[in-house]
């Protein structure tokens, strides 16, 4: 008979963390850039330009409300839905050699599904890119992933992270998120869930439930566990 495993001096069943759900673009990979060189190349055929503040207001939203936004500022006839597609043809396509891992991301992974806690990709990006972006770490790593096309609505409403609690059938306010942008926090934030901000290109204000941190380097059980430990 196997016994049960323990983190921390607790038994699975014993823990008050029932899981983690991480945020995918600028938390667990260093891609916010390659969306803002194409974004940039995008505003550029339609006749615009795009500033690194156009992309801090932008940073952590979903490729329609990203469309909108390119057309508001160039005017271009195109639908949101148009100009979000031509977004992640550019976006696909920088994603051939792969995306760079933020530090301590595959480290972070791993350690929480060794040790049986469920982990669920929730990412404001769609699912037919999702494999591509995350393959240094393996999409077949999480229990669950929840994309930007598969939600009611996108962040910064909580529903992303409400599925994703749903899905995997865990209280939320027991479940530790990382994110690393304003509409991500505010996601994860109003889903309930006890809240990592990891900063990556934008400032991001602090919040009530939100704890900050530089990065995923040094993450580990007993932490994620006092996170929720009074919830």
């Amino acid at each position: 008979m196997t016994e049960p495993s323990t983190t921390g001096g607790r038994t699975a069943g014993e823990r008050r963390l029932q899981a983690v759900l991480v945020d995918m673009d600028g938390t667990l990979i260093e891609s916010e850039h390659l969306w803002g060189e194409s974004e940039a190349e995008l505003v550029a055929e339609l006749g615009g330009v795009w500033t690194e503040e156009d992309h801090e207001r932008n940073v952590g939203n979903a490729a329609e409300p990203v469309g909108r936004y390119i057309i508001g500022l160039t005017g271009v006839d195109l639908t949101p839905r148009q100009v979000a597609d031509r977004l992640y043809e550019k976006f696909r396509a920088k994603l051939e050699d792969g995306a760079e891992l933020r530090p301590g991301a595959k480290q972070l992974v791993s350690m929480v599904a060794d040790a049986g806690i469920p982990v669920s990709l929730v990412t404001s990006t769609e699912r037919a890119l999702i494999s591509a972006a995350i393959g240094g770490i393996g999409l077949e790593s999480f229990d669950d992933s929840v994309a930007g096309d598969e939600v009611g609505a996108n962040k910064p409403d909580p529903d992303p992270y409400l599925i994703a609690a749903r899905r995997l059938g865990v209280d939320p306010r027991r479940c530790v998120a990382f994110e690393d942008s304003v509409v991500g926090v505010a996601s994860a934030a109003s889903a309930g869930c006890a809240t990592v901000a990891v900063p990556n290109h934008v400032e991001i204000a602090p919040r009530e439930g939100v704890v900050f941190r530089e990065s995923l380097v040094g993450v580990d059980l007993e932490w994620l566990e006092s996170l929720v430990a009074d919830r």
